[in-house]
């Protein structure tokens, strides 16, 4: 098995540089030979990745791959030390994930980061509240119908089953959690959705919703990366899987060749044949720089 299982071919006819343009502008976010070492450990080592508006790209790798490390540099809660970051095909530079949030790009971290005591409204529009006009809205009060019918026509689009008048997220079980996680990021999207681990700890049942939500989201237009272990999970919704290892990306496969083996088989550096293992001198070394 080679180490990069496809590669972008330049364009018949065009310069290199001017057929990389065109392949990047051909995706909603993208990043090019990005690095990242935390002291003398190099978490990313030139990596590559891509997503395309209106599919599900899953990111996959095993432990020590660099994946909690590329999340926070597309998410912009990390600035690589090399490497171009591209939007729609422009170069970007984010500082903060309120840069990334600017160009259209939400995260929902596994921890999901809602507030518990509050309702599903509320986290929807938690920080992004919306006031009332005039001089109320001047002083300080809230257009709660605004926010709650705006939150139901959300909730309704993702298929969610959420009553936004009653409880709070606490009440709620992982399921309905993780989908007002998932709802608040596509509410603010524009561009692109990271999942990061959206079906962990989560029975069969609301597993299967959350990922018929993930594939609404992707069908409704925006790119959806989809942070998993889960290779069913992958094998079930993803249109194409970006394989890291070692913190380089070796493979880019569409879903309708992919398979368990040949998945398993670019993360471990074996063949598809026998599956087994060649890791790289420097996996240990690599493994504890994405665990940071």
């Amino acid at each position: 098995m080679n180490d990069q299982q496809h590669v972008t071919p330049s364009m018949s006819g065009q310069p290199a540089d001017a057929a990389r343009a065109t392949d990047l502008q051909e995706h909603a976010l993208s990043v090019r030979d990005v690095h990242v070492s935390y002291g003398q450990v190099h978490a990313l080592r030139g990596a590559d990745f891509d997503c395309r508006p209106g599919e599900v790209t899953a990111l996959i790798g095993d432990n020590g791959a660099g994946k909690s490390t590329l999340v926070k540099v597309l998410s912009g809660a990390l600035a690589p030390d090399a490497g171009q970051v591209s939007v729609d095909g422009r170069e970007v530079r984010f500082t903060s994930p309120t840069d990334a949030q600017q160009e259209g790009i939400e995260t929902v971290w596994q921890d999901l980061a809602l507030a518990p005591d509050l309702g599903a409204v509320q986290n929807l529009y938690l920080g992004r509240e919306v006031h009332r006009r005039g001089l109320l809205g001047r002083l300080g009060f809230l257009d709660e119908k605004a926010m709650r019918d705006k939150a139901v026509k959300e909730f309704e689009r993702l298929g969610l089953r959420v009553d936004p008048r009653r409880g709070s997220v606490r009440e709620m079980s992982g399921g309905q959690r993780q989908g007002v996680a998932v709802a608040k990021a596509v509410s603010w999207a524009e561009r692109v959705v990271l999942l990061d681990e959206p079906t962990a700890a989560l029975g069969v049942v609301q597993t299967k919703g959350v990922l018929d939500m993930v594939r609404r989201v992707a069908d409704q237009g925006l790119a959806v990366v989809l942070i998993t272990h889960n290779m069913s999970d992958v094998l079930s919704v993803s249109d194409r899987i970006e394989v890291l290892r070692l913190g380089t990306r070796v493979a880019s496969i569409d879903r309708a060749d992919a398979s368990l083996e040949s998945l398993v088989a670019a993360m471990t550096g074996g063949t598809a044949a026998t599956g087994s293992a060649q890791p790289g001198p420097d996996a240990a070394t690599t493994a504890e720089g994405d665990a940071r």
